[in-house]
């Protein structure tokens, strides 16, 4: 769009060279046209700010030219010339989505001030724009690397229910991105004009949680000396995210099961309820229906929070996104460090593909940046790698394996725990086949489990 430009559509040849010229006088760029015909090739090779046309012309008006700018230039603005000055004519105009009109005989300078309020708003709206643009890259779900199905599962349900209100818990690892799809959802929802206000429920000791949530007014306790707004109230018409919401105590997830069932809160040290309009996003690495068996979780607020559960996989459930992630983050990390000429070599993309990443993309991420600042060359060797990637298990070869062995020694009980992981998620926890694999007995591969505690860590996921 030629942010200058202004089109001006007439069929009288006088009105247009004299709005050409009050135009040009205010600094703007003007081209003109004689008919509908003539404004539509102007639209396509010059692409025009704002259309200034008269509503009557022989053949096609300024109503049918409006209407082809809204739906094939919908960043066009339109002004109509009307000799007829009707309401009619001006909410028909309107209706079909023109900006302003005015009225022949034309008062130049009202048209000249209508333009320069016209131009005024185009660039709010283009910064509206912009701005958008630049969050959707930054929180929409394209931001969320890979392309595995079990990822596509999650994403396609979470665009779903961002288009409602509805309570959502995300459930995952550490490091897996929770916020991230918290944000995501937020800001492709309907509330995404208004706050998404983020509280860690097991970064607050337990004393201080309720006030943090829910403010509390001047003299509710020693040392309130001002009255405080709560996270709840603050995020008032937007979203509430609750990461880590197993970590609430007891009688917080009361007051948190009233906010989710009535829309109340009460502040501390106050005589009555607030009613407020939040949507709740809530995340836990925890197993909360473990929670809720053995009563450290109430099950009328594990219910109300798990309106639509979503579970992101770890990162070692969706291998094959690895490659892209990898690239993905990589690009990211030397543009914020302002590194140039530096790549990955084949060996590193290698390992990094074969890790368990236990801390997940978080993890993946925090390597990644290490390797970067503290890289010397022009390109990661396996040098760069930390140690324990470094201890990697590579293709068999001759009925045998091949190690890759670090200088500084490695942890024969870590090399073997790994290889016992690694073939229990081969196939997804089965001992026996687990143990055909290893080439040992079910009873020594239980054994083992045990002496390394994996058991329990199989059967959780974690």
């Amino acid at each position: 769009m030629n942010p200058n430009l202004i089109a001006v559509v007439d069929d009288d040849a006088s009105v247009r060279r004299v709005l050409k010229m009050q135009l040009e006088e205010a600094g703007y760029g003007v081209a003109t046209a004689a008919s509908v015909a003539e404004a539509r090739d102007i639209l396509a090779s010059q692409s025009p700010r704002l259309v200034i046309t008269d509503l009557k012309m022989p053949g096609a008006g300024g109503i049918e030219l409006l209407r082809e700018i809204r739906e094939h230039h919908g960043n066009t603005t339109v002004i109509i010339i009307t000799a007829f000055g009707s309401v009619e004519t001006a909410v028909e105009a309107m209706k079909a989505g023109a900006y302003d009109y005015v009225t022949k005989p034309i008062d130049y300078e009202a048209l000249v001030l209508a333009v320069h309020r016209a131009m005024e708003r185009q660039s709010l709206l283009e910064e509206v724009r912009n701005l958008r643009a630049a969050l959707d890259q930054r929180y929409g779900f394209e931001n969320i690397v890979g392309h595995s199905t079990s990822l596509l599962r999650v994403l396609e349900m979470a665009s779903r229910v961002a288009q409602h209100d509805s309570t959502v818990l995300i459930r995952g690892e550490t490091g897996t991105g929770k916020e991230l799809l918290a944000r995501a959802i937020h800001h492709n929802s309907r509330r995404r004009t208004r706050s998404f206000v983020t509280i860690n429920c097991g970064a607050i000791p337990k004393d201080l949680i309720e006030s943090e949530l829910f403010g509390f007014q001047r003299g509710a306790f020693t040392g309130a000396l001002t009255a405080k707004q709560g996270k709840v109230e603050l995020a008032d018409s937007g979203t509430l995210f609750l990461d880590e919401v197993g970590e609430l105590p007891p009688e917080t997830q009361a007051k948190m099961l009233r906010l989710l069932q009535n829309g109340e809160i009460e502040k501390i040290g106050a005589t009555g309820v607030m009613t407020v309009n939040v949507r709740v996003v809530a995340a836990t690495h925890r197993n909360l229906q473990a929670m809720v068996e053995d009563g450290t979780f109430r099950e009328d607020l594990y219910y109300r929070l798990a309106v639509v559960p979503l579970e992101l996989p770890p990162l070692r459930e969706r291998r094959e996104d690895i490659p892209e992630l990898l690239q993905h983050l990589f690009a990211k990390l030397v543009g914020r460090h302002g590194i140039q000429g530096l790549r990955i070599g084949a060996s590193v993309k290698t390992q990094l593909a074969q890790y368990r990443w236990p801390g997940n993309v978080r993890e993946l991420e925090n390597v990644i940046e290490r390797m970067v600042v503290l890289s010397s060359g022009g390109e990661l060797t396996d040098a760069d790698l930390p140690p324990e990637i470094r201890t990697t298990i590579t293709a068999p070869t001759n009925g045998g394996f091949r190690l890759e062995l670090p200088e500084e020694g490695l942890s024969l009980e870590g090399v073997e725990r790994e290889l016992l992981l690694r073939a229990l998620e081969r196939f997804h926890g089965n001992q026996s086949q687990a143990a055909r694999y290893l080439d040992v007995s079910r009873r020594t591969l239980i054994y083992r489990m045990e002496k390394y505690g994996l058991r329990s860590e199989v059967e959780t996921g974690t």
